[in-house]
């Protein structure tokens, strides 16, 4: 059962708005519905992809991805993170579960320290610290995301059950405390690279990723 606190409300029907999506996703032409979202502030904006299941499918408990935002990861295809990777394989699994979700958090870059921020900590890397550290040095928190607009937009949706696609525990915990039930936690297994090795187990070693 979700943990206690703060339970997390719908969303104003003025916060969103919807249409159909189409999308290539291996060389296969898919149409999903979207949501776009609009959280307590104008930089919180969030999108859902929602493979909606029908008939009987429309009950089942939704198979759900809450995926922070990767500029350098997502859009450029960079190597030193994980993000395009867990990205593409939520994707596929999505697409063909009926209540497939995807929650996309732009405004998480980062781990919720932004754009600039990243790079800067990027850099230090560079000079030899690892992810943690890199932040500390910076002065900016080691992961500072919520996922209470996460949490809203799955109620909007309809589920206050779901099966959760991470391999972040604190990600299951802060769903669970905004009143969301995790049933249960699937793995998004990705192979590390030689760019990434240190990053990902820096994440398993030091931030309990389930890796």
């Amino acid at each position: 059962m979700p943990s206690s606190g703060v339970q997390a409300k719908k969303l104003d029907v003025d916060r969103s708005a919807r249409t159909q999506l189409p999308i290539e996703l291996d060389g296969v032409e898919l149409v999903l519905e979207a949501r776009a979202y609009q959280g307590k502030d104008e930089h919180s904006q969030a999108m859902a992809l929602i493979n909606r299941g029908v008939g009987d499918e429309a009950g089942e408990i939704p198979l759900v991805r809450v995926h922070s935002g990767c500029v350098t990861g997502d859009i450029f295809h960079s190597l030193r993170c994980d993000c395009r990777a867990q990205l593409e394989s939520a994707l596929r699994r999505i697409t063909v579960t009926p209540n497939g979700i995807l929650i996309y958090l732009p405004y998480q870059e980062g781990r919720g320290i932004g754009l600039f921020n990243k790079i800067k900590a990027y850099a230090l890397q560079d000079q030899g610290l690892d992810t943690v550290d890199a932040n500390i040095e910076i002065g900016a928190p080691i992961d500072a995301r919520e996922y209470e607009l996460a949490a809203e937009i799955l109620l909007d949706l309809g589920f206050s059950k779901i099966c959760l696609m991470t391999n972040n525990p604190t990600k299951v915990q802060a769903l669970e405390d905004a009143g969301i039930e995790v049933v249960d936690r699937i793995p998004v297994i990705v192979r590390p690279g030689a760019h990434n090795e240190h990053y990902l187990e820096t994440k398993r070693r030091r931030m309990s990723h389930k890796i």
